[in-house]
């Protein structure tokens, strides 16, 4: 089992579903992004997705990708962000951080690389929406080798046979994108599309890693419908709306409206 596996099991031994949130490195500075992940690991959230910005990130919405063009207008690396993200680490123990991003940036910096210091920075998976598991043999050696997960999504749209395929071959959790589109879109369930109930039950038959549902998140009755469901509820869109609106203390107060 592994180290990010098993952390979900165990945190989920006291809690019906666990809390993920989104923050753009880099947003709207890199000291503010940092701060922002030391105060939500502070308030006690189980999981922060770190996401390196890129300047086309084709699976956002508009909140995201604004925050990421912003970001871009620093300069921004990889492996200063890999080292300031496992100081974190380091500082709060209780809280585990995956590195999200796109394949270019990655690409850049070389996977193999990535891989082996994402671990040494206490960093349990890597998300890249863009890598197909097909072309991912030598970067799902090097995650292998190092003991971190590559996490890969399904949707209500992924084909019957690659969403079983994608199910079996997950390692850390699957993330289950809630709705076809990109992050941020606040109609959670289309009638168009497979009850959500339906659509984790159908993962499930092809799995027993944990589930992460993300995509559309922003009220309680969202996070109750998962509750027994999946094991993690992915906040992203929602959170930087309100950290937008009103900052920390805002966005604070919507993680404990859905969580508490």
């Amino acid at each position: 089992m592994s180290q990010l596996t098993q952390f979900i099991h165990q945190q989920r031994q006291q809690k019906s579903i666990l809390a993920m949130t989104h923050v753009v490195y880099g947003y709207p500075s890199i000291e503010e992004s940092l701060q922002w992940m030391a105060r939500l690991m502070a308030e006690g959230v189980d999981f922060i997705e770190v996401q390196f910005p890129f300047s086309d990130p084709v699976a956002d919405g508009p909140s995201i990708v604004a925050a990421c063009h912003q970001a871009l207008q620093q300069e921004l690396d990889v492996e200063t962000c890999l080292v300031q993200l496992g100081e974190l680490a380091k500082q709060y123990p209780q809280s585990r951080m995956v590195l999200m991003s796109y394949l270019n940036p990655m690409y850049r910096y070389g996977l193999e690389k990535l891989a082996q210091r994402a671990a040494e920075e206490n960093i349990l998976g890597i998300i890249l929406p863009d890598l197909p598991i097909e072309q991912a043999g030598e970067f799902r050696q090097a995650c292998q080798d190092n003991n971190i997960d590559p996490i890969w999504l399904v949707t209500p749209a992924t084909p019957t046979d690659r969403l079983a395929m994608l199910a079996k071959q997950s390692q850390g959790f699957l993330y289950c994108v809630a709705r076809s589109g990109v992050t941020g879109n606040s109609d959670y369930k289309s009638p168009a599309e497979t009850s959500l109930e339906s659509y984790l039950a159908n993962i499930k038959q092809h799995t027993k890693t944990p589930l992460g549902v993300g995509f559309g998140l922003r009220e309680r009755q969202h996070i109750e419908q998962l509750s027994g469901q999946a094991d993690i509820a992915i906040i992203g869109s929602a959170l930087l709306d309100a950290y937008n609106v009103g900052g920390q203390d805002n966005a604070i107060g919507l993680i404990k409206k859905l969580f508490q």
